[in-house]
């Protein structure tokens, strides 16, 4: 005869000291005992019989005890335990609870880090835990759908107007779940699934001025800034090396040698991750030797103003053309590269491949293969030179006489 809720309910222990057993069919049935009631089936696998645990009452009803004694014979029927699939099913889910995406995440910035600049690293942690692990962080990976990270994560960015960077941050999520997927931990990149969901962006280049006449009248705004000099040494220092805002910022002494003026820059900060050196003119030279003896006692050369124990902020120099009064549709701090690019080409006519080896861009010989830092270094410095001659015509509004015009 099968048991029932009301009967359940209201059974008392009767003393005995193993309890009492009231059977309800398919092996299963309720014991009962004075420190409780105790769902178990009994059931015998390959010749032995066993005695598997199904829960305890109230916690477990009688209708959910017997969906678990289904659960269990089906799994019989299939040549399995059900003791031992019950034991893989819970250390499955104490597995999956300890694989939050906080920890995924941070397992694979560490077993990556090699692959991409130190920079980088630092900015990808900073976007994870500024825009993603406070919401999304606790939960673990394998419960997270498509949908978490849109409402969660995607959405509150777009909220802030900040659409490129949710557009990053999505690709980042991904780049997490692909290392779950190869580590086992889930079974698919579920960010897959928002194709076409997030705002759409436009692809814009970074802003800059590229006039000869222009450039004279920044160069001259930059000299007549007036606010820390930090800053302003960051400025003058800009075009003259042309690097990238976040090689200049992160700028360490141990990296400059000013009595060979030359700055090495280590591949770890580098966006292709190699080493590169960047040859200085004496007009750059001058320049940081006037910052060493603000800084020189330090580790960076611009460090932040608040504290010396971080290099200046990313948005250091963007702020200063600001209050210049240049808009970021007319020059970023990036914006110095294309300026470089372009008038040394097109001005100047310094040799592109030259060029792009001071931009630390790809270049390769006939054969295919990348040049090493050193390539080409006697040439490129003399070019340096030239370039930060032409920069300080252009400041004094001298007329300058360009080598196609001479030719």
């Amino acid at each position: 005869m099968a048991l029932t809720d009301t009967f359940v309910r209201q059974v008392k222990h009767k003393g005995a000291e193993i309890g009492e057993r009231y059977a309800d069919g398919g092996g299963m049935y309720l014991r009962v005992k004075a420190a409780g009631k105790y769902w178990r089936m009994d059931y015998r696998f390959e010749g032995k019989a066993k005695t598997l645990a199904l829960g305890v009452y109230p916690e477990v009803t009688l209708a959910e005890a017997r969906q678990r004694r289904d659960k269990a014979r089906k799994t019989l029927a299939h040549g399995i335990d059900p003791s031992v699939a019950k034991r893989e099913e819970k250390t499955a889910r104490a597995e999956a609870a300890a694989n939050t995406f906080e920890a995924v995440s941070r397992d694979w910035l560490e077993n990556t880090a090699n692959k991409r600049a130190e920079i980088t690293q630092a900015k990808i942690t900073n976007w994870l835990e500024k825009d993603v692990l406070p919401y999304i962080g606790k939960w673990p990976i394998a419960t997270i759908k498509a949908k978490d990270i849109l409402d969660k994560v995607a959405r509150r960015m777009e909220a802030r107007g900040i659409h490129e960077s949710a557009h990053r941050i999505v690709q980042i999520c991904s780049q997490v779940f692909r290392y779950a997927v190869a580590t086992g931990m889930v079974e698919r990149d579920v960010t897959a699934d928002l194709r076409g969901a997030l705002v759409a962006i436009e692809k814009t280049n970074y802003a800059a001025i590229t006039d000869p006449q222009q450039t004279g009248a920044l160069l001259r705004a930059i000299h007549a800034y007036g606010g820390h000099r930090y800053t302003l040494a960051a400025l003058k220092l800009s075009p003259l090396v042309f690097v990238r805002p976040g090689e200049l910022r992160t700028a360490e002494w141990s990296e400059i040698d000013l009595d060979s003026a030359e700055w090495r820059i280590p591949g770890a900060k580098m966006k292709m991750g190699v080493d590169h050196i960047v040859p200085l003119s004496v007009q750059a030279v001058s320049i940081l030797r006037d910052q060493h003896a603000a800084t020189g006692h330090g580790r960076y050369v611009f460090p932040s103003i608040r504290t010396g124990e971080r290099p200046m902020s990313e948005n250091t120099v963007n702020a200063a053309l600001r209050g210049m009064g240049y808009a970021k549709e007319v020059m970023t701090a990036h914006g110095f590269r294309a300026m470089a690019r372009t008038i040394m080409d097109e001005v100047l006519g310094e040799r592109v491949d030259f060029i792009e080896h001071q931009l630390a861009h790809m270049v390769k010989d006939p054969n295919g293969r990348a040049y090493n830092r050193t390539a080409h270094l006697p040439a490129r410095r003399e070019m340096m030179q030239r370039w930060s001659d032409y920069l300080d015509k252009l400041r004094i509004g001298a007329d300058v006489i360009t080598l196609r015009a001479a030719a």
